[in-house]
């Protein structure tokens, strides 16, 4: 296959009217999918047991098999999906599978060439070039598995190790997967075929998907961000600013804009209770949460609790606005939403609210809340390190803004 870069152009929004989770009517920018109902959602916790789920629906396959990462390491969980891949293709199922090619350095060549050997389509996202710096930021920030158009499973995880608990149980990161079944499972689809399409020159032609044999009344929609247009930002700060009782917000990295942060304290000082969970002493990227900590003072005046996870590292990306929940791999930092392809699936449900409220109760304990007299009295060698690297981001923004210029 030869390769040629295109570059990530979204198309362009249309204005409409329309009613966002059954609550409210207003004028905003239209959305690629719609709200559907018919569907049944599951959230996974901790890679046993969004990893067995995966793996089982790869088992059962019959038809084809769809899966879009940006994170894939050799090591025995990526063992574990090669064969299960590799299995799949030599019983007769389609097998397509689309990686990042910066997150898929770490897939050894004799990982590779199992999967060709096999019959499974291979494909990367935008290959690394020397010499082009800038376009070689976008990135496929994406994780999605798609099993004979019934199942559709996304979230934060990659395929890696460090996911396992079973392999480290008390450094696994920390995640959350969601799998869909019914019709929103359509939408999934043709993300993934959109993408594929645009890579590899030639669409799929799989049969119509979002037809389970398992469906139930639970409404959901799959939001996307497109190089610097997220639909995912834009509905969580619309969904803050509308929240009444709460608004819990997890992430790996925070290094948030500032409508989203003013959504946040508006939210707080309205009376809602609004938390968020941050990464604490286990991060892959310190100097991320030392960014973050920049804002920890503004917001703890406004009235937002802080929490930062301390047993392993805090990977999750959910946000859970009274009894609507997004859950993705969206993160909230500003180089994810300038660069990265990211998918999150919305879910407007009274019992997945509530799972989800159940698993942040069973996390807040595991936390260390900042609290904002004492988070006043750090010492200043903290404060350095949140100013240098607060520049650093800073210029990393200006980087951002001018990309244009170059492409």
């Amino acid at each position: 296959m030869t390769w040629a870069f295109h570059r990530p152009t979204p198309r362009g929004y249309a204005v409409s009217r329309f009613v966002d989770s059954g609550q409210h009517t207003k004028r905003f920018p239209r959305y690629r999918y719609p709200w559907r109902d018919g569907n049944r959602f599951r959230v996974l916790v901790d890679g046993g047991r969004f990893y067995a789920a995966m793996l089982e629906r790869i088992a059962w396959a019959r038809s084809y098999v769809l899966l879009e990462m940006y994170l894939v390491e050799s090591g025995r969980v990526a063992e574990r999906f090669v064969e299960a891949f590799c299995a799949a293709a030599r019983r007769g199922v389609r097998v397509c599978l689309l990686l990042d090619d910066y997150g898929a350095r770490g897939l050894a060549r004799a990982d590779r060439r199992r999967l060709c050997d096999a019959g499974v389509a291979l494909a990367f996202y935008n290959p690394l070039h020397y010499g082009r710096l800038r376009r070689n930021l976008f990135r496929d920030h994406r994780k999605l598995l798609i099993v004979d158009g019934r199942v559709a499973f996304t979230g934060g995880a990659g395929i890696t190790d460090g996911f396992d608990p079973a392999l480290d149980p008390n450094r696994s990161w920390h995640d959350l997967m969601v799998e869909t079944r019914g019709h929103s499972v359509s939408d999934w689809q043709d993300v993934f075929e959109r993408n594929w399409r645009h890579w590899c020159g030639a669409p799929l032609r799989l049969p119509k998907a979002g037809v389970g044999e398992e469906v139930g009344d639970q409404r959901g929609r799959v939001t996307v961000s497109r190089t610097a247009r997220s639909e995912i930002i834009r509905s969580f700060i619309r969904h803050i600013r509308y929240a009444r009782r709460r608004a819990w917000l997890a992430t790996p990295y925070f290094a948030p804009s500032m409508k989203l942060r003013r959504a946040l304290r508006q939210a707080a000082r309205r009376g809602a209770d609004v938390r968020l969970m941050l990464p604490g002493p286990h991060t892959d990227l310190p100097w991320v949460r030392h960014v973050g900590r920049r804002y920890y003072a503004r917001l703890l005046r406004n009235g937002v609790r802080i929490f930062e996870y301390q047993p392993r590292f805090l990977h999750a990306k959910a946000l859970l606005c009274d009894d609507w929940v997004s859950i993705g791999s969206s993160n909230v930092d500003r180089w994810n939403l300038r660069w990265n392809l990211d998918a999150n699936q919305e879910i407007y449900d009274t019992t997945i609210a509530e799972q989800l409220r159940s698993q942040f109760d069973a996390d807040f304990p595991l936390c260390k809340e900042i609290v904002y007299k004492r988070w006043c009295r750090r010492p200043r060698s903290r404060r350095l390190r949140e100013w240098f690297w607060g520049r650093v981001a800073a210029l990393l923004s200006w980087f951002s803004e001018r990309r244009s210029d170059a492409l």
